[in-house]
């Protein structure tokens, strides 16, 4: 079965890191990966300090090399190691520097270091952080300090595939302390993000730009006074001809009324005389 292949290769890149967790010591480990080669096995650790996994001329990554081939009974193992770039933001490599920090300085400094951790990675521009320190800190009962900044999904697929997680454990004269740390790094697109393709200010300027009359240059200037007289005198021209027309449409109306009127006035003067 396909399943159990996977929980197979799983289990033993788990063995596998806790292996190189214990022989090499803290050493920064973000993730230790298995792949299949040609050539045999390929294991890929992450880590924040490749000089102390590769030792002296290469001493530490033969032993490992040996004891891998041993114990695990892998073929031909390639160790390869990339440094992990922004450390601040890997969520073990975190972990493992506050348990150095609570090992080194003790419990009662346990506000301080998570403080000061939270200050690191917000800086660093990680969008929010959780970090759990339970434990016996400092004191007879064991309880658990939670220190938090910034903004942290908790549920759905983004706090399961999205958020990096980590969980170490400090081993102190007290008992042992456990630390959880939650990072939410920046690049992380959360599905309810919206994106603007200009900015509202870019297209007010624009839209303003367009409506914003034009300044007219002096030529311009003088073009338009000289048009606007041209037009006033059109204008008065059309104006007085319209007058003249309406006045000679006046006399020719006024003239026929007269002809009829001394029409009538000879018709009485002649009935007047026959009737005499």
């Amino acid at each position: 079965m396909i399943e159990r292949e996977f929980i197979a290769q799983k289990t033993r890149e788990f063995y596998i890191r806790k292996h190189v967790e214990e022989i090499l010591g803290n050493v920064g480990i973000s993730s230790v990966r298995l792949k299949k080669i040609p050539l045999g096995e390929k294991i890929v650790i992450e880590t924040s300090r490749p000089s102390l996994i590769v030792g002296l001329k290469g001493s530490n990554i033969k032993a490992l090399t040996k004891t891998l081939k041993e114990k695990f009974n892998l073929e031909n193992p390639q160790i390869e190691i990339n440094e992990v770039k922004n450390i601040l933001l890997d969520a073990n490599i975190v972990a493992e520097r506050i348990v150095s920090s609570l090992e080194r300085f003790g419990s009662a400094r346990f506000k301080g270091v998570g403080h000061k951790t939270l200050e690191n990675v917000m800086s660093a521009g990680a969008l929010g952080i959780e970090i759990i320190i339970s434990g016996k800190i400092p004191g007879a009962r064991a309880k658990s300090w939670r220190f938090y900044m910034g903004y942290l999904k908790k549920c759905g697929d983004i706090a399961v595939s999205g958020v990096r997680k980590a969980k170490k454990s400090a081993l102190l004269k007290s008992g042992i302390i456990g630390v959880k740390v939650a990072i939410m790094p920046p690049d992380l697109v959360l599905p309810d993000t919206i994106l603007l393709l200009e900015e509202p200010r870019q297209v007010i300027e624009e839209v303003a730009k367009e409506t914003k009359p034009k300044k007219k240059t002096p030529r311009k200037k003088a073009a338009a006074k000289v048009g606007k007289k041209a037009g006033e005198k059109k204008a008065a021209k059309e104006n007085n001809k319209e007058v003249e027309e309406a006045s000679a449409q006046e006399t020719k109306t006024e003239e026929p009324v007269e002809e009829a009127e001394e029409m009538k006035a000879e018709e009485k003067e002649e009935l007047t005389e026959e009737h005499q």
